[in-house]
């Protein structure tokens, strides 16, 4: 069982910077991938990124490639998502959520993959 809470989120200027933390509890988090995903209102919930277990293998929707980052310390059971050249359509509920021990498929981007789910944090571009 994986319990997770996330924080961070806020309202930020086009082109400002968020990062979002992820808090954990559980005995097994590390060996649990994480992903982020975000939702709009109106629309369904959107993949954002994913970090395996090891931190090693890491994927992005391309929206935010090269300027979201994704990251992990297992020691402290967090996950984050750094923020960077924020836009309006960025702005979404953001949860992060954990897969089932030994998931190794490809399909991470799909939220019915995500055994685990926090609350979800409020991020609020303005343009």
């Amino acid at each position: 069982q994986v319990h997770l809470a996330e924080s961070g989120g806020g309202l930020v200027q086009a082109g400002g910077s968020l990062r979002l933390s992820c808090a954990a509890s559980g005995r097994n988090f590390g060996r649990h991938g994480m992903g982020w995903f975000r939702q709009a209102p109106g629309k369904e919930r959107e993949f954002v990124a994913r970090i395996s277990w090891s931190g090693r293998t890491i994927y992005y929707v391309d929206a935010v490639k090269g300027r979201f980052t994704i990251s992990r310390d297992n020691a402290k059971n967090m996950v984050y998502l750094q923020m960077n050249s924020l836009k309006p359509e960025d702005t979404a509920v953001y949860y992060c959520a954990a897969t089932p021990l030994g998931y190794a498929g490809n399909d991470y981007d799909r939220p019915t993959r995500y055994d685990y789910w926090g609350q979800g944090t409020q991020v609020t571009v303005s343009s």
